[in-house]
């Protein structure tokens, strides 16, 4: 036990100035009401996602970080109607499939000194409909944070994250940083543009606004048709009421926002030269199935905390 609380321990100081870890957040949602433009069909969009993290401690200012990433969205990229216009594209385009991603974390957290720290790592990721999978749908990544420790509430975030896509190489700059206030009541913890959360403590429970931004690429593989891939961006705004239970270590969070959903496919090989942040930068590409809208989504979180201001001393 002694051991797993010094590993805890040292993960919290080297990632940000909270007294707490997450090792495990499982979520699913329904995002509805997604249009097609330029036809009258609709759909849902479902997705299931878990985010497991353990550090394994080397020494005083270095740990190991092991873990994995699996998101699951279930959605239709081709309305009923859009077959119907166009008789000679395959039936199975129109059918709901499956966007599968698995990432693996592999890195190093370290401490340089009591105001500078440091996280680096590692993301493989095997990114596609997992029918009949090869090499071509795995995709290599990584991040690295470096953390300025301002004082005993505030700390910065400066890094930067990149990964192989299936239409080039994505890259963003991550700026951000962790506040919580001296009563421990007002949280707000950034890492611009992929993440922001504002959030308020009362005793169990806790009220706040947050937004999650990802991008992926999945290779796709229908029977009788031929293989193209799919450009999925997600921006989530959502609010929040959380529920703290067992000395605050499970936490069941339900969310009600609006999600911005861009679900393009594209032929293989119709590619870009490189992407940062939203700017795309290379040949354009032609999108083969209709644009969609954005929909209101709702979802139900649960996580595992590992409360470290629990710990007997």
């Amino acid at each position: 036990m002694k051991k797993i609380i010094l590993i805890l321990f040292f993960f919290t100081t080297i990632t940000t100035a909270q007294d707490y870890v997450d090792i495990l957040k499982v979520s699913y949602g329904n995002s509805f009401n997604h249009s097609f433009e330029g036809f009258t069909d609709e759909m849902n969009i479902k997705s299931l996602d878990a985010d497991f993290t353990y550090p394994i401690v080397i020494d005083e200012n270095n740990a190991i970080i092991t873990g994995f990433l699996h998101s699951n969205n279930n959605l239709q990229l081709f309305p009923d109607s859009f077959l119907t216009q166009n008789p000679l594209a395959p039936q199975s385009l129109s059918k709901r499939i499956n966007l599968y991603s698995t990432v693996l974390k592999i890195g190093l957290a370290t401490n340089f000194n009591e105001k500078w720290s440091g996280t680096f790592v590692v993301l493989p990721n095997l990114s596609s409909d997992y029918k009949d999978i090869s090499s071509d749908d795995l995709y290599l990544g990584g991040v690295a944070v470096i953390k300025y420790q301002k004082n005993e509430h505030l700390k910065y975030r400066l890094g930067i994250y990149a990964m192989d896509q299936a239409y080039g190489i994505f890259t963003t700059p991550i700026l951000g940083f962790y506040y919580l206030s001296p009563n421990e009541r007002l949280e707000v913890d950034a890492s611009l543009p992929i993440s922001a959360d504002v959030n308020y403590r009362f005793e169990n429970w806790a009220v706040g606004v947050d937004y999650f931004g990802i991008g992926r690429s999945f290779d796709i593989h229908q029977e009788n048709t031929p293989d193209y891939y799919v450009d999925y961006g997600s921006l989530d705004f959502s609010i929040y009421a959380q529920y703290a239970m067992l000395e605050k270590s499970i936490l069941l969070r339900g969310k009600l926002g609006y999600s911005d959903i861009d679900a393009e496919a594209y032929e293989d090989g119709d590619n870009i030269d490189l992407r940062i942040s939203a700017f795309d930068f290379g040949s354009e590409r032609t999108q083969l199935n209709p644009i969609n809208s954005g929909g209101i989504f709702a979802k139900v979180e649960v996580l595992y905390r590992f409360n470290l201001s629990k710990v007997d001393k």
